[in-house]
């Protein structure tokens, strides 16, 4: 099965059968072959950013980073290759890039979008695993230190009367395109570059399902009610940790009653008015995130 969206190339192999064999783990981490891929700070190691690409070292370029403390995930298997993630955060960005031959520590979603997809959507698993790793050194629970276990995929207490296991976190989060016969509810808040509108969006919230959380959030931030709810496609979106999930919905009204807590600005757009070639008096949201093909889609389509 395809999807179309950023972040989301059917690339590795993660392999979970294997996280728990230390014996095989280990003769990975002696490969020369074997593939690391360094974070920092939640930014990866990119080398030309008018072309960039990421850095994936091989782990005979790559003994010094895993000989110093550090968090090492396995991130799964390309063409038989073990790829490991490394997040060297604790060191400062000076001595980081002094163990690397080439690149800058970049935020993804500033060069994700013009990258190999399958690379990027690599890079984007090692930022979130890392990064859910540097905000859960501690259990939750009882509050004691929370090792690594399962070559990264969880996390365990180590006090032994509590124990409590620990797994990555991820937030689903609903998106959703409503429309009006030619027209599309777009907000924007006031964080947001001059201009630029998106999608409405929420957190999915305990006990509510996926249809409830897309009916909840338009409503709360537009007033709006809708019908005919349908799901489009999902996006990972690990900036921190998110699973964003597309819809689509028709509006049964139209007057607006703008959240002020929520958003700066809220409208019913045309098609004309957002395409490339019309008035374009709104800019879309940016080209990796689906926000912006549930609006292109819509664009494209003719009556």
């Amino acid at each position: 099965m395809t999807n179309d969206n950023y972040y989301t190339a059917e690339t590795l192999n993660r392999a979970s059968h294997l996280r728990s064999n230390e014996s095989w783990m280990n003769l990975q981490l002696r490969a020369d072959h074997t593939v690391i891929i360094p974070v920092w700070r939640s930014r990866n190691l990119i080398i030309n950013r008018e072309e960039p690409k990421g850095v994936m070292l091989p782990m005979s370029k790559a003994r010094t980073l895993i000989e110093i403390d550090h968090t090492l995930v396995f991130l799964g298997l390309r063409d038989e290759v073990a790829h490991f993630a490394i997040d060297i955060s604790h060191l400062e960005e000076e001595n980081a890039r002094d163990l690397l031959d080439d690149g800058e520590f970049v935020d993804l979603r500033l060069v994700g979008a013009v990258m190999d997809r399958s690379e990027a959507s690599i890079l984007a698993y090692a930022r979130g695993i890392t990064h859910w790793h540097s905000q859960h050194l501690y259990c939750g629970v009882c509050g004691s230190a929370a090792k690594i276990g399962d070559s990264g995929h969880i996390r365990k207490c180590i006090n032994l009367s509590c124990g409590a296991v620990h797994f990555p976190r991820t937030d689903p989060a609903v998106i959703m395109l409503v429309v009006k016969d030619d027209r599309a509810l777009l907000g924007r808040k006031e964080e947001w570059m001059e201009g630029m509108y998106s999608t409405l969006a929420g957190f999915v919230e305990p006990g509510e399902s996926l249809e409830q959380a897309v009916t909840r959030e338009v409503f709360e931030e537009s007033g709006v009610k809708i019908t005919n709810i349908r799901y489009h496609s999902s996006q990972p979106w690990p900036f921190p940790a998110s699973l964003m999930l597309g819809f689509l919905a028709d509006a049964v009204t139209e007057d607006l009653v703008r959240s002020e807590e929520e958003l700066e600005d809220l409208r019913w757009f045309t098609r004309q008015e957002l395409s490339d070639g019309g008035a374009g008096i709104a800019k879309r949201p940016r080209s990796d995130s689906i926000a912006r093909r549930l609006i292109d889609e819509w664009i494209r389509l003719t009556d």
